[in-house]
C-alpha cells in the first residue's frame, strides 16, 4: 500500500515539474524564489580585486538599445561602469534584477558612474520582452554585435566593475544582491 502512495506522490511532483517547464515559468518561478534568498542577505558580492593584474577593460565594442539606438563602449571611458550580463532565461538574473535596480536608484545621479546591463538572448526581441513591463530601473541594452574579449564569460549573470583608469576592479560569475552599503561604497570610492 505505501509504495502506491509512493508513486501517487512522484507523479504529482513530476507533473508539477513539467508543468512549469512546458509554459515556461519555471525561470520565473525559479527567479522569484531566488530573489527572495537574495533579499536575506546572505548572498553577497564578494569585493576583492580579482586576480586580473594589467587586465585592461577592452572599450571596443557596440550594443543595441530596445529603442534602437547604438551604444558605444567608448563613451564610458573615464567612469566607473558597473555591467552585468544577463539572459530572459536565466532564474539567478531575474534573482539579481531588482536588486540591482535599487542599487541603481540610489547612485544614478553620481556623474562618474555608470550602468549598462547587456541582455544576451540570441534573439534582441526575447531580451527586450523579459524587460519590457518591469518596474526595473536601470539602462539596458542587447549584445546585437556580439561581446568584446573583456565581456565573454563562461557563465551568467556576469557582473564586472571597471575603474576610470579602464582596469577591471571587480568581476564575478553568478548572483549577488549588490544594493548592499558595502558595494555602493565600494563604487563610489572607484
Amino acid at each position: 500500500m505505501d509504495w502506491k502512495k509512493e508513486i501517487k506522490s512522484w507523479g504529482i511532483m513530476l507533473s508539477i515539474v513539467a508543468f512549469l517547464y512546458f509554459t515556461g515559468l519555471q525561470p520565473v518561478i525559479v527567479g522569484g524564489l531566488q530573489s527572495v534568498l537574495l533579499s536575506t542577505g546572505l548572498i553577497k558580492p564578494k569585493i576583492e580585486i580579482p586576480d586580473l593584474t594589467n587586465q585592461q577593460f577592452d572599450y571596443h565594442g557596440k550594443f543595441l538599445t530596445f529603442e534602437g539606438e547604438e551604444i558605444d563602449l567608448e563613451s564610458y571611458r573615464g567612469k566607473t561602469l558597473f555591467i552585468n550580463l544577463w539572459a530572459s532565461w536565466c532564474g539567478p538574473c531575474r534573482a539579481e534584477m531588482p536588486h540591482i535596480s535599487e542599487l541603481y536608484k540610489s547612485l544614478q545621479n553620481d556623474p562618474g558612474l555608470a550602468f549598462l546591463l547587456v541582455g544576451i538572448d540570441s534573439d534582441i526581441k526575447k531580451s527586450q520582452g523579459f524587460i519590457d513591463g518591469k518596474s526595473w530601473t536601470f539602462p539596458t541594452a542587447h549584445a546585437s554585435f556580439g561581446l568584446n574579449q573583456s565581456l565573454r564569460s563562461e557563465s551568467i549573470p556576469t557582473t564586472l566593475v571597471v575603474n576610470p583608469e579602464g582596469e577591471i576592479v571587480f568581476y564575478q560569475e553568478g548572483m549577488s544582491n549588490f544594493n548592499t552599503e558595502e558595494f555602493k561604497n565600494f563604487l563610489i570610492s572607484q
